[in-house]
C-alpha cells in the first residue's frame, strides 16, 4: 500500500511540475510573440516657427503623415526603428489659410525637390534617437528625444534650418512677412529654428 501511495504521490508531483512549466512556457511564448506597430491615422507631428526678436511661436501641424516602410518591434519604443515617412508639404495647416499658401509657395516651394518631407528613424538608446531627414535635395539627420506616455511615443526635436541649407527659403518667407514679422522694438525677424513634437501612437498586436 505504501508503495502506491508513494508511486501515485511521484505522479502527481510530476503533472503538477510539468502543468506549471508548460504554463510558464507558454506564458513566455505569449511575452516574445507580442509585438507593437504604429497607427499612423491616429499619429501625428506639429511644428512651431518663430518670428520677432521676442521670438513669438506660430505654432501648426500637417494634415496627412505617409508611411512608407513600417516594422514590428517588440517594445512600443523599438517600433519606430527603421520607420520611413513622408509628409507632403501641401497638408500643412496652422489655422490661417493665407500663411499656409505662403509657407507653401514661398518657403517650400523655394526648395529643391520639396514636395514632401521624407524620412527614416533610427534609435540610439532609450530617450534619444536620429532622424535622416530629407529637405530641400538633401538628407541629414535631425536628433531627437523621446518618452512613453502609455502607447504614445512622445517625440521632440529643434530644427536648425540652415544644416538643409535653407536660407533662400528663409529669406523668402522673411521678406513676405516682413511687417508681421516685425515686433514692438521695429526689427523684422525670422527665426531659422523650428520646434518639432509628435505623438506616435503604437498598437500591440
Amino acid at each position: 500500500m505504501k508503495k502506491i501511495i508513494n508511486f501515485s504521490l511521484i505522479i502527481v508531483l510530476s503533472i503538477t511540475i510539468f502543468s506549471c512549466e508548460n504554463e510558464k512556457k507558454q506564458k513566455e511564448k505569449s511575452v516574445a510573440e507580442s509585438s507593437y506597430s504604429i497607427d499612423a491615422e491616429k499619429s501625428s507631428v506639429q511644428w512651431t516657427g518663430y518670428k520677432t526678436t521676442d521670438k513669438v511661436a506660430v505654432n501648426g501641424t500637417f494634415k496627412e503623415i505617409r508611411i512608407l516602410e513600417m516594422n514590428s518591434g517588440s517594445t512600443a519604443a523599438a517600433s519606430i526603428e527603421g520607420l520611413e515617412f513622408e509628409i507632403p508639404v501641401s497638408s500643412i495647416y496652422s489655422k490661417d489659410t493665407i500663411r499656409d499658401g505662403k509657407l507653401m509657395r514661398l518657403f517650400f516651394g523655394v526648395m529643391e525637390n520639396t514636395l514632401s518631407l521624407k524620412g527614416k528613424f533610427s534609435v540610439k538608446d532609450a530617450s534619444n534617437g536620429n532622424i535622416a531627414l530629407s529637405m530641400n535635395g538633401l538628407t541629414k539627420e535631425l536628433p531627437f528625444t523621446y518618452d512613453m506616455s502609455k502607447d504614445t511615443i512622445l517625440i521632440n526635436a529643434t530644427m536648425d534650418l540652415n544644416i538643409w541649407e535653407t536660407q533662400n527659403a528663409l529669406a523668402s518667407i522673411h521678406e513676405a512677412c516682413l511687417e508681421l514679422h516685425t515686433g514692438a522694438d521695429g526689427v523684422s525677424k525670422t527665426w531659422d529654428e523650428v520646434g518639432i513634437s509628435a505623438k506616435i501612437l503604437t498598437v500591440k498586436k
